[in-house]
């Protein structure tokens, strides 16, 4: 991948297809096509001078492609989103992520299993009008929720695979659950079928939410005009966002209720037209995806946003195959421990097992894995991402930019930065630099990592030790600033590997690298305490798939595997 774009293959080039074709073209990264339509294909492969291909596993196999744009047809979502996360392709897959609910979840935990970005194209969550009502919700301008209301309305494109419901419903449905951030606790639903019988052609959905707001979306494509509202009813002033207008997208109408002997009198006034930017809602979308492929971030709209509107979905289509009965939602139960004192802002992605201790945050954003512990007053700022059983002792701060793989330890009190020259004064967040600390590393008590650093796997950092340079695999660091005194073996024990004569007799660290002049590259070595063995090679040390070698002596009829 390149440090400025990520090479994107789009699949599916279509009705709708196209619109990703042309984006990622402006955007740059824009690398290959691929659809069974081969005249299509071809047409806009000519167009935007690329290639373009008709075989999907071969597509997935290209290494110059880093991640995948999906735009067939919905039954299609999962099979070939599975297939590229599986081939180690970012994946961006129009909405629904799925038709089902339990292939949303599989592609979900895939997605964490194999650590591919996932995301679902919920267009309407980067709509400048959407964006600026949900800033209007949070800053109290529309007064306490009262409703909202939803028409998506047209005639035609109808289709055959699925029905009104999954087709139309899931942008206003995104749209809902983003602007109130909640979740339903009720759903009803109704829906008609006048072309093929049992698929809807028209649905009403009621959303219930604990907040005490109701939501209502109507959804059909077989009206005789096309209409896409959305109408918010606050207290104070109430929005409509029309976006089949060119101009007054967004209009805020500051109608009141007075009451006039204890009876209401509605007092009408001037609608105000709220100005919002005219950049592409899609383009902003498919940038948003390109920046967190390149940056190893979190889409606004991840697989676990995508989960959420199918499990409305879901509920909605249980309560039309029982005549519009309400179906409750129950809450998702965390599975993970979180101690009464600890705060995790959502949306955020923790996995089972985790353990949260007294008086740490998480930040929105955040993705934690399985089996991990964060001790107490531990800090995790938003977009961070932390691997499964990871630990992190008490008074730690994981910040913006800072990524740590599997297995990874971090001491008590040792410190992450994010940028190389802060100033109080000046705002420097869009130059956070990003540290990686890889599978097994520790990081003692009391360290300091300075940003923009790798940590290699099974690394080792000495307690109060800086470290201003990358580390490689498996080395043992120590000192102001930290330099290489010598290796380490996966278990945790140092390695018999010799370092200069002067520093063990003075019992310092030397301000150069030790000297290894007594392992030669090509030799090997046993870990005393558990017999794992290396090789030293010219770029550092490798673990080797053999138990107890005899040092110095080369493993006969063993083939040298690198380690992770």
């Amino acid at each position: 991948m390149t440090q400025t774009n990520p090479r994107i293959g789009v699949i599916g080039c279509g009705y709708w297809g196209k619109n990703l074709v042309r984006n990622f073209h402006k955007l740059g990264s824009l690398t290959a096509l691929c659809d069974v339509a081969d005249s299509l294909a071809h047409e806009l492969a000519m167009r935007y001078q690329t290639t373009c291909s008709t075989n999907v596993e071969e597509f997935l196999a290209r290494p110059d492609i880093d991640a995948v744009a999906i735009a067939t047809p919905a039954a299609q979502h999962f099979e070939i989103a599975k297939k590229a996360l599986l081939a180690g392709k970012d994946v961006f897959v129009e909405k629904p992520l799925a038709l089902r609910l339990g292939e949303g979840e599989e592609l979900v935990d895939l997605s964490s299993k194999v650590r591919r970005i996932l995301m679902v194209g919920h267009l309407l969550q980067y709509h400048p009008a959407i964006l600026e009502l949900r800033r209007m919700l949070n800053a109290g301008e529309l007064g306490r929720m009262n409703y909202l209301y939803s028409s998506r309305l047209n005639f035609g494109k109808l289709r055959t695979e699925e029905s009104i419901l999954w087709s139309f419903a899931p942008h206003d449905i995104s749209a809902i659950l983003f602007l109130l951030d909640e979740n339903p606790v009720s759903i009803s639903a109704e829906g008609a079928s006048y072309l093929n019988h049992g698929i809807c052609d028209i649905t009403l959905t009621n959303l219930e939410f604990a907040s005490g707001v109701k939501a209502h979306i109507f959804v059909s494509w077989l009206h005789p005009f096309k209409e896409q509202k959305l109408v918010l009813v606050g207290d104070r002033k109430m929005a409509v966002f029309d976006d089949t207008e060119t101009t007054r997208k967004l209009v805020i109408y500051p109608h009141h209720v007075d009451w006039v002997n204890r009876f209401p009198i509605a007092r009408k006034a001037q609608g105000i037209e709220v100005p919002i930017s005219q950049e592409e809602p899609l383009f902003m979308e498919l940038r948003h995806f390109c920046e967190v492929v390149r940056g190893r971030g979190k889409p606004r709209t991840d697989g676990a946003n995508g989960l959420a509107v199918l499990r409305v979905l879901h509920a909605c289509e249980e309560s039309i195959r029982t005549n519009g009965r309400a179906t409750a939602m129950k809450p998702a139960t965390p599975n993970y421990f979180l101690h009464p004192t600890a705060v995790v802002d959502q949306p955020c992605d923790i996995g089972e097992g985790t353990h949260i201790w007294h008086f740490s945050h998480v930040m929105a954003g955040s993705k934690l894995g399985k089996r991990c512990t964060l001790g107490q007053n531990v800090h995790v700022a938003s977009n961070v991402s932390i691997g499964n059983n990871v630990k992190i002792q008490n008074n730690v701060s994981i910040y913006t930019g800072v990524e740590l793989e599997d297995d990874v330890f971090c001491g008590p009190s040792m410190v992450f930065t994010n940028v190389i020259n802060p100033r109080s004064h000046v705002n420097r967040k869009d130059e956070y630099r990003h540290t990686l600390v890889r599978k097994g590393a520790t990081l003692g008590a009391n360290s300091t990592i300075v940003c923009g650093v790798n940590i290699g796997a099974y690394a080792f950092v000495a307690a109060g030790a800086v470290v201003t340079h990358d580390v490689p695999d498996y080395a043992l660091m120590m000192g102001v600033p930290a330099v290489q005194v010598g290796w380490m073996c996966q278990c945790g024990l140092r390695l018999p590997c010799p370092i200069s004569t002067e520093a063990a007799s003075e019992k310092r660290i030397s301000k150069r690298l030790p000297n290894y002049s007594n392992w030669r590259a090509g030799q090997f070595v046993t870990c005393t305490a558990c017999g794992s063995a290396y090789e030293l090679n010219h770029e550092g040390v490798r673990q080797v798939p053999i138990s107890t070698p005899t040092p110095g002596e080369a493993p006969a009829g063993k083939e040298l595997v690198a380690s992770a």
